[in-house]
This record gives structure tokens, C-alpha cells and sequence, in this order.
């Protein structure tokens, strides 16, 4: 299963760039799903089963990135965040753009001296000296990812973009598990552009029209010393989400999820992320609205070019979703 995550992470797809995700994860999935498509966003739909009730599934398939804003007649490109960056965890970072080309991050020396680091301080070096030079390379309207190698240590994993290729991997290892046996109408679908305004979600939502739903995706942590104190640590199984600031979830659907989790020996926590929201935030305004839930997985150092996630929750998110395509919703 780790194999899948950092085959996901490492491949380049910034918001509205997540094609070559796509076409990998299809390339995954294929064999065990009954239908798959795309809307004209660009999110990809894989259909299981048929009777019961309609169930969605989602986690996003872009991650953070820039985009290229100008460029100066010294060939330094200035960008601006697609996506939520804090421009300090930038300086000196690699970024790949999408032909390949490789650039550093700088920040203008003086205010990093000064303490004064913002997105007016930011440029990217592609090792050239003139303007004409960098748009042989990459030119305005751009964009970039980190370029990050990822590895496995113990039973943490290390990567760019596990936010959120790791709910992707794991909507990918449950379609394996079912092997297209559901008891529900199941949509598991890979949205685009979750990290500039839940756009994809807004518009595939809508497409399945579900009875349920349920977004994948990481969360906070709080396990590290002197952090925001938060329920959420890494190794204490998968995260079911009370609240966020897109979604506030209903007192049923948290209560099937926790009774799952009880009934298959799942480890679990519970989540309130005090600020941000997931794919469900806008999953619930679909058609009349959607009771939805989330299944989070605790991540350190979030919209960093070194996110870290705990293989056994990974597991355990897995396990919940499987158990959540076969869940009866008929009393609900």
C-alpha cells in the first residue's frame, strides 16, 4: 500500500494540473470498477456496484503549488501561492514546473535579514541570466510543485502532497479490497481544484446526486511539542471529523461511522479542525443537501514540502471506507 501513496505524491499536479495524476490513478483502478469517466472539470468518477443507496467518495487529486506572475529582465520569476502557502517554508526549496524544468526559490536577502518574509519577496531561479533565457524555459501563467522525494521510515511515510494523494491512495487500496462487491450504488471520485475553493467537488456533487457522502482527506495534528493543543496524533488511527470550518457534521453520520469503526475493530479518533475545510464542505449543498462525513488522516507539517503521515492510519482509513461502501443507510 505505501508503494501506491509515494507513486501518487511524487507526480506533478498543482491545482487545475492534475492530469498525469489522473491518468495514473485510472491506470490503478481499472480493473475493479464497473464504470469510469470524467466531467468537463476534470474530476474522475469510478462506479461500484448497483441497489442499496448512493454513496460518494472524495478526495482530491491536486496539491499546493505557484504560478508564475512575472518575470524580470534578470530571468527571476516572480509567482504568487496556488493554493495556501506560507511564503517562509519556500526559501531555498526545489520546484518543478510542468516540462520538467527545475527552479529554487529565493527571497530577496535584505528582508530575510529584516525577518520580512511575504509573497513580494519571492522569486524562483531557473539558473539563467536574462529574461529571454527563463522564457526558453517557462514563462508567465506557469505553474509549479515542490519536487520532493518521498520515503518510508518505520511506519511513517514522508512526501510532497500527501495532502491529498494519501486519501487518494487510499480510495484506490478500497477499490482493491471491494473488488467491485458493494452492497451500495458507490461513487468513488477523484476531484480537481479542492485547494482553491472545493471547485471540483462542487460540480461532480452534483453529477452523482448521493444519498450520502463522504470526503477523504488529511488533517491537523497535535502531537508535536508546544503545537496547537488538537485531539488529532499520528499513529491513533483514522480521524472522524466532528467539525471543520466547511462542515459541521451530523449527529447520525458520526455516530455510523464511530459504530463501524467499533463493529470492525478499527482504530479511531475524533476530529474538530479549527480551521480549513475538505471536498464535504461542498458535497452538502448538492441538489436539496447531502449528509456527509469526513475520514481524515493526521498529518505533521500540512502544505509543507515534507508532510508526514502514519502508515497505520492509513490502514485504518482503508479499512473504514470499505466497511462504509457496505453499510446499511437504510435507517438513517
Amino acid at each position: 500500500m505505501e508503494q501506491t501513496i509515494r507513486t501518487l505524491c511524487e507526480i506533478y499536479g498543482p491545482s487545475g494540473r492534475e492530469e498525469r495524476v489522473m491518468a495514473a490513478i485510472e491506470e490503478m483502478i481499472k480493473p475493479f470498477v464497473d464504470e469510469l469517466r470524467y466531467d468537463v472539470m476534470g474530476s474522475l468518477f469510478a462506479k461500484v456496484g448497483s441497489g442499496g443507496k448512493k454513496v460518494m467518495f472524495a478526495a482530491h487529486a491536486d496539491e499546493i503549488g505557484l504560478v508564475v506572475s512575472y518575470i524580470d529582465d534578470k530571468g527571476f520569476a516572480r509567482v504568487a501561492p496556488v493554493g495556501g502557502i506560507n511564503p517562509i517554508n519556500l526559501y531555498a526549496r526545489r520546484v518543478e514546473f510542468a516540462n520538467g524544468t527545475i527552479g529554487v526559490v529565493g527571497v530577496e536577502q535584505r528582508d530575510v535579514a529584516a525577518g520580512k518574509v511575504g509573497w513580494a519577496n519571492v522569486f524562483v531561479d531557473v539558473g539563467v541570466t536574462s529574461k529571454e533565457e527563463t522564457e526558453k524555459l517557462i514563462n508567465v501563467g506557469d505553474f509549479a510543485c515542490f519536487k520532493q522525494d518521498s520515503f518510508v521510515q518505520g511506519d511513517f511515510i514522508v512526501a510532497k502532497a500527501l495532502d491529498d494523494r494519501i486519501a487518494c491512495a487510499a480510495q484506490v487500496e478500497a477499490l482493491k479490497k471491494l473488488n467491485k462487491k458493494v452492497k451500495n450504488e458507490t461513487y468513488f471520485v477523484f476531484t480537481v481544484q479542492e485547494e482553491v475553493g472545493v471547485r471540483g467537488a462542487k460540480t461532480s456533487s452534483w453529477s452523482v446526486e448521493p444519498d450520502f457522502g463522504f470526503a477523504v482527506d488529511i488533517t491537523g495534528w497535535g502531537d508535536t511539542p508546544l503545537c496547537n493543543p488538537a485531539n488529532m496524533k499520528l499513529g491513533g488511527g483514522a480521524c472522524i471529523k466532528a467539525m471543520d470550518q466547511g462542515l459541521v457534521v451530523a449527529p447520525k453520520i458520526k455516530k455510523l461511522m464511530i459504530d463501524t469503526c467499533e463493529a470492525n475493530k478499527i482504530p479511531y479518533q475524533i476530529e474538530v479542525l479549527r480551521g480549513g475545510a475538505t471536498d464535504a464542505a461542498a458535497m452538502q449543498y448538492a441538489k436539496a443537501g447531502v449528509p456527509c462525513g469526513v475520514i481524515s488522516i493526521a498529518t505533521r507539517y500540512v502544505h509543507q514540502p515534507s508532510e508526514m503521515s502514519h502508515l497505520g492510519d492509513f490502514a485504518s482509513a482503508v479499512k473504514l471506507i470499505e466497511k462504509l461502501a457496505n453499510a446499511d443507510y437504510s435507517k438513517l
